[in-house]
């Protein structure tokens, strides 16, 4: 089988960035500029255009493993969290950050998602004064240097795009729901939520009152994903507490201070499901699906298979109340397993602050895994699958000690190093003041630093946040992260949004390392990703790995639909299964290494 569109990207070509050189400048000591060599045009992948990698990246590697490329590539941006010495809610839970391709040119473009004044007084702490107002779309554009390298730009389309946001944001969610190949942004907000839609010319249009997506709301997290498998995405948003400034009531911490209240002052409120009816509009299903029963204080969403009888379920991570674990009953309702399946308490059968969720498979065993971040002094979860059972392992593989300091929201499984097993990076903030560090020049005292574990062969997590380098010495109120590969060079570099502050761009500069595989994975009938997925990629040696198209997880943020898989040191072409939503399969075996295919359903061959 040859593989269509073999550089990415809706047939169009793509960058991927070239190992050697940056391997080299790494050796020379210094700085890369971020080298790109053209991919050109889909070849056969007999004749596979791969670059030559360097030997496996040694555990003793003493780089950065990430740089912070925010500023150099243009991304001018700093959140407004609008606080007033009141302590309004939203102040302190915002933003979320968006990786997306708008334009189809085959390359991430980013969504920042803004907040602004929250009742009345003088903010505290004030955006730059040349900073326009609301969420922020930023175009991924190349330019070339003057050694006619190509080096990562960004540009600000957002008035020429038409992104006008209204209210006080907190997340973002991208899917094409209407099936013109064309990503479409849904975005949460403190207020109506806003869809927009792609029009495929650049710009967008607010289509929220059209398609009936306009929850009225504190909506965090939303999900993109087929439930009922008729080819159409779904919506699901899951929203936090029934608040409002009018019904704001103060909270003081315990040594007296004002500070901000937990989730129990007020109550939580319904989540919503919305099936998509094909015409452009949505219809709410909350309660005919049998979600409308049970509910908490929703922050972070998942969607994946996690019974692996073909068809998505979802979890829902709530904050101090039970989670749900919702799984598809394959006739368009759903019940909760979150009690029975072990995902609904932390081990001690208490609720849990939980915040960010992302499902992944860390220990290559075929099921969905999922982290989850919580409170300081909870500790972040890993619950590990065992067959649709779930247990919380935290401890006895080397997560709850190490997180137990830090207060975590967005959170994902990416491959740092390609070498086939999904490490994890959270991103933190604590929710109540630091009254030592709490003060006129620190109004929003909540920072903390970034946490990196690296995982060992499934077996046990490895904090190595002080190899990272020192974009994770940072101390800021991180909240929204989004995962993906800005710059097409093969491995996961993240996006980071900051309450109250600047955005960070995390750049992956050790994955180039090992070889990989890049998938983007389309459907039949439309050009869209095929969101849910699920790709099985089996080596030469007969190790296996699975991992799955997603855009959702972590907190509030949109990630990449690309699946990279990390081979290793593996040279050979491996065998490709993808398990589609609509249920089929298809295999690949002779798709080229070290760069992306775009795979498209009906074009493989049957198993």
């Amino acid at each position: 089988m040859r593989a269509s569109g073999a550089c990415g990207g809706s047939g169009r070509s793509i960058y991927h960035l070239t190992m050697t050189a940056r391997w080299a400048a790494k050796m020379a000591g210094v700085a890369f500029a971020g080298v790109l060599s053209a991919c050109g045009t889909a070849t056969a992948p007999d004749e596979p255009e791969t670059a030559t990698a360097p030997a496996a990246l040694p555990i003793s590697y003493d780089g950065d493993w990430f740089v912070d490329g925010a500023a150099a590539a243009g991304l001018d941006f700093v959140h407004e969290n609008g606080m007033t010495g009141n302590f309004y809610q939203p102040e302190m839970m915002g933003p979320g950050v968006g990786l997306l391709d708008y334009d189809n040119d085959g390359d991430l473009d980013v969504y920042l998602v803004q907040g602004g004044r929250l009742g009345d007084g003088e903010a505290l702490l004030a955006p730059p004064a040349d900073q326009p107002p609301g969420d922020r779309l930023f175009r991924n554009d190349f330019d070339t240097g003057p050694g006619g390298e190509r080096r990562l730009r960004f540009t600000d389309v957002t008035d020429e795009a038409g992104i006008a946001s209204r209210g006080y944001g907190m997340g973002v969610a991208a899917g094409d729901y209407d099936n013109d190949g064309w990503i479409d942004i849904y975005t949460t907000r403190f207020g109506p939520n806003q869809m927009f839609r792609n029009r495929g010319d650049g710009t967008f249009a607010d289509v929220t009152a059209e398609t009936g997506t306009g929850d009225p709301g504190l909506s965090v997290p939303a999900t993109f994903f087929d439930y009922d498998r008729d080819g159409r995405l779904d919506l699901f948003v899951g929203n936090y507490l029934n608040y409002s400034i009018e019904t704001h009531w103060q909270c003081y911490a315990q040594s007296g201070p004002a500070d901000y209240c937990p989730p129990e002052v007020s109550p939580p409120q319904p989540d919503r499901l919305y099936r998509n009816r094909g015409d452009g509009t949505f219809a709410d299903v909350t309660f005919e699906a049998g979600m409308g029963r049970e509910y908490g204080p929703g922050l972070g969403a998942s969607a994946a298979d996690y019974d692996n009888d073909g068809w998505l379920d979802l979890f829902v991570a709530n904050d101090q109340q039970d989670n749900q674990l919702w799984i598809n009953q394959r006739d368009g309702t759903f019940r909760n397993r979150a009690l029975l399946w072990g995902t609904a308490f932390g081990a001690t059968g208490v609720a849990k602050a939980d915040m960010g969720v992302d499902a992944g498979d860390f220990d290559n065993d075929g099921d969905e895994d999922l982290f989850i971040t919580e409170l300081t002094g909870q500790g972040s979860t890993l619950y590990v699958n065992d067959g649709g059972m779930f247990r919380d392992e935290s401890a006895g593989r080397g997560i709850r000690a190490a997180s137990l300091p830090y207060t975590g929201f967005g959170a994902g499984w990416l491959d740092i190093d390609n070498d086939g097993w999904l490490d994890v990076i959270a991103v933190n903030g604590t929710v109540t003041l630091d009254l030592e560090a709490h003060g006129p020049d620190n109004p929003f005292a909540l920072q903390q630093r970034n946490q990196v574990f690296r995982n060992h062969g499934g077996e046990r997590f490895e904090d190595v946040t002080d190899r990272a380098g020192a974009a994770f010495a940072l101390l800021e109120v991180s909240r929204g992260a989004a995962f993906g590969d800005i710059d097409n060079d093969g491995d996961t570099d993240v996006l980071v949004a900051n309450g109250a502050g600047p955005v960070r761009l995390f750049v992956n500069d050790v994955g180039q390392m090992r070889h990989w595989i890049g998938l983007r994975l389309v459907g039949r009938e439309t050009p869209r990703d095929m969101l849910g997925a699920r790709v099985e990629v089996t080596l030469p040696g007969g190790s296996t790995r699975w991992r799955r198209a997603r855009a959702d997880g972590s907190y509030a943020s949109a990630n990449d639909p690309r699946v990279i898989v990390g081979l290793g040191e593996w040279v050979g072409a491996p065998r490709v299964r993808v398990t589609w939503p609509s249920g089929s399969v298809e295999e690949w075996d002779d798709l080229p290494i070290d760069r992306y295919a775009t795979l498209t359903e009906g074009e493989g061959r049957q198993p």
